[in-house]
């Protein structure tokens, strides 16, 4: 079967490639992959700048959704033909804090389908059947595959942040990420500005149909004056960064408020200077966002 696969460390070293098709050990099953997305992950790997373990030769993606064609024999709760996705923890430690507390997707021997195990950028790819979740048949598979990058968003969103009603929540980042997010933040009853590019006109149109109250084009217009304006002068209660640029990052810790939240999801792949003493001077509560856990599932 064809696959994309990233043989090895470094700057590309992507190409796509014949590889043998893969059987279930006892306690997996075989999917047959319907739908599978490009996270922005992907991309770090591509360009060999991702701070998480990969073990090339390994087939990417992670993001996907698919029909089950062949099960372990040990498998006893799913059987071929089940619609499923799934999760991308494949190996913990167990023993370690994050773990033992259900945290443990910052595991530090954290490995991952897409990274260290096959992925989902082929027609077939093997999954421990302890990962998968039903997709129900309203459901399609190409929603289905964004399933993943939703429990993300469900982790950073309303896991990490605490979001009340009537916050004002700025999100930067009008990729899949920032768009899952704006309407989770929605749904806790933010009032939800979404900030992007010029290059991000599109996703900026389509912020409006999903429900952004506000979108902004930091190129065109001054975001920090505007939320001023809407919060009389006090800034945003929360900021989430999905972007993975720099530029964001700063203009976070200046448009949000004091004793606000700023809550980081995007990956930006290289060291930046910022002001941090602005943590500080405000009293802000920043945290970070990685991946997902079960609960970001149920």
């Amino acid at each position: 079967m064809k696959a994309v696969v990233k043989y090895a460390h470094g700057k590309g070293k992507v190409e796509l490639r014949d590889v043998p098709k893969p059987s279930p050990g006892p306690d997996e099953v075989l999917i047959e992959v319907k739908a599978a997305g490009i996270c922005g992950s992907d991309l770090h790997i591509l360009d060999g700048d991702i701070k998480l373990p990969i073990k090339p030769p390994v087939i990417m993606g992670h993001e996907f959704s698919g029909i089950i064609v062949e099960v372990g024999s040990s498998v006893t709760k799913w059987k071929i033909g089940d619609r499923v996705t799934s999760e991308t923890s494949i190996h913990t430690c167990g023993e370690c804090l994050p773990c033992k507390t259900g945290n443990y997707n910052v595991c530090a021997e954290k490995r991952l389908i897409g990274y260290w195990f096959n992925g989902a950028f082929a027609k077939y790819c093997v999954v421990p059947s302890r990962l998968l979740h039903r997709l129900p048949e309203n459901v399609s598979f190409l929603a289905g595959a964004l399933c993943e990058p939703l429990a993300c968003c469900v982790n950073g969103v309303v896991e990490k942040t605490r979001i009340n009603p009537g916050d004002v929540v700025v999100i930067a980042g009008p990729g899949p990420i920032g768009l899952l997010s704006m309407q989770i933040a929605k749904s806790q009853g933010a009032y939800v500005i979404l900030c992007g590019l010029s290059c991000d006109e599109r996703r900026l149109k389509l912020g409006e149909t999903l429900g952004a109250d506000l979108t902004i084009n930091v190129e065109k217009e001054d975001p920090q004056r505007i939320v001023s304006e809407i919060t009389d002068g006090s800034g945003a209660d929360v900021f989430i960064e999905c972007s993975g640029s720099p530029n964001a990052a700063r203009m976070g810790l200046q448009i949000v408020r004091r004793m606000g939240q700023y809550t980081q999801i995007g990956l930006f792949g290289r060291p930046f200077s910022i002001d941090f003493g602005l943590v500080a001077y405000k009293e802000l509560k920043v945290q970070g966002s990685l991946g997902q856990r079960w609960t970001s599932w149920s």
